[in-house]
């Protein structure tokens, strides 16, 4: 019973984040390849249906960042490279790799504040 229901739970949620999907900012063509440039070396380690997730995900379309996604519950490849990475297997989590040192940032709230504080479009 419980299983049916985190099912339904979870096939809802993707229903509401297609239905509602945020729409990118735009920004001029050189500025986002260097935004594009600076996102290759982050990852994020998620599960699809997961709230936190979803809520992660739509942070990263509204900012328009191309971040590299990896399902950490269908590949064990995935979970493995957050284990041994992270020390634990929890999600979301945003692999950050900065002048050859990676750092692992858990928790929702605080990795939309970091890629809001570094990406977000300032207002001029």
């Amino acid at each position: 019973m419980l299983r049916v229901l985190r099912w339904a739970m979870g096939v809802l949620i993707l229903f509401l984040n297609w239905v509602f999907t945020p729409r990118g900012i735009k920004r001029e063509t050189e500025i986002q390849e260097q935004v594009d440039a600076q996102t290759k070396n982050l990852t994020l380690y998620q599960y699809k249906a997961c709230p936190f997730c979803v809520k992660v995900r739509r942070s990263m379309k509204r900012n328009t960042l191309n971040i590299e996604t990896r399902d950490a519950k269908r590949s064990d490849n995935a979970r493995e490279e957050l284990v041994e990475g992270a020390g634990k297997l929890k999600v979301p989590c945003l692999r950050i790799e900065e002048e050859g040192k990676v750092s692992w940032m858990y928790e929702s709230s605080d990795i939309i504040n970091y890629l809001e504080d570094r990406f977000a479009v300032k207002a001029t």
